[in-house]
């Protein structure tokens, strides 16, 4: 994999040999894909499209700040060990907290602008599910994010990965490693590359979604169609994830968000199934 593109040179006044990770370049360009998706929809709907850009920003820094702090809330016994470590890791980014914060804020903007609220929702809808999958480019060339160990001729193994596919990793997440397989590859071992298979599903919602979005149901819609797809492709690809978070028995916490994702999202698509009639 490819987890730095390249460093600074040290001439560089302040960031001089930091790295350019893949994940970081796949970030921005998620941010900019939703970017210019949004903006497209807003133009068909009548609405300022360079107001787009607003709107990122907002999911930016909501994303962002989100996406840490739901880390820290499921890593919190480090925040009294190691504090600093925990809140300035380069990782540590997490989806559905960065979602959360980033969705309360867009809206905060979206109602300071002035904007229809429910027609912006549906703009917003095949940008947000494009956006996922390029962010998740980034997290198969930084190698985070993979799957338990496979056979299988998708597996894929993460010698440099952000942590490496070892046997020892993947034993510390309280996943038993069969013993052929170590026999088989050694201790670096191929895992199910989950982060493809979000990409590849991600892109066909999308897809879907922007084949579908003139609908003629009522405003908000999509929207609440993309929450209801989003989640159930989450919730099915946290089966093959390796993590450590599995709380309620089989299942994690990101796939007990996700059902409430996707009941959200069918109980909002009931609702706005019917045109609202006007006066």
């Amino acid at each position: 994999m490819y987890p730095i593109i390249f460093e600074l040179p040290n001439w560089v006044p302040f960031l001089g040999g930091e790295a350019i990770t893949s994940f970081g370049v796949f970030m921005l360009f998620s941010f900019l894909t939703g970017g210019y998706l949004i903006r497209a929809e807003m133009s068909r709907i009548g609405q300022d499209p360079d107001k787009a850009w607003d709107l990122v920003f907002m999911a930016v820094v909501g994303g962002i700040l989100g996406a840490k702090v739901y880390y820290i809330l499921l890593n919190y016994p480090r925040l009294a060990t190691d504090p600093a470590a925990l809140i300035f890791a380069r990782g540590g980014l997490v989806w559905y907290g960065g979602f959360i914060l980033a969705t309360a804020m867009v809206v905060w903007e979206i109602r300071r602008q002035k904007l229809p609220l429910r027609p912006m929702a549906d703009a917003v809808a095949p940008g947000l599910a494009m956006a996922y999958g390029v962010g998740r480019i980034g997290c198969f060339l930084v190698g985070d994010d993979w799957g338990v160990p496979t056979d299988s001729w998708l597996g894929i193994a993460f010698p440099r990965g952000y942590p490496a596919t070892t046997v020892s990793n993947i034993e510390a997440m309280g996943i038993s490693v069969d013993p052929a397989l170590v026999e088989k590859y050694g201790q670096v071992l191929p895992v199910h590359p989950t982060q493809l298979y979000e990409v590849g599903i991600s892109t066909a919602i999308f897809l879907f979604l922007w084949k579908i979005r003139r609908h003629k149901h009522g405003a908000g819609w999509l929207f609440m169609l993309w929450l209801a797809l989003a989640g159930m492709e989450r919730f099915l690809v946290e089966f093959l994830r390796a993590k450590d978070d599995r709380f309620f028995g089989v299942l994690t916490l990101a796939q007990l968000i996700s059902l409430g994702v996707v009941t959200v999202g069918i109980v909002g698509m009931n609702r706005t199934s019917k045109p609202v009639p006007t006066a």
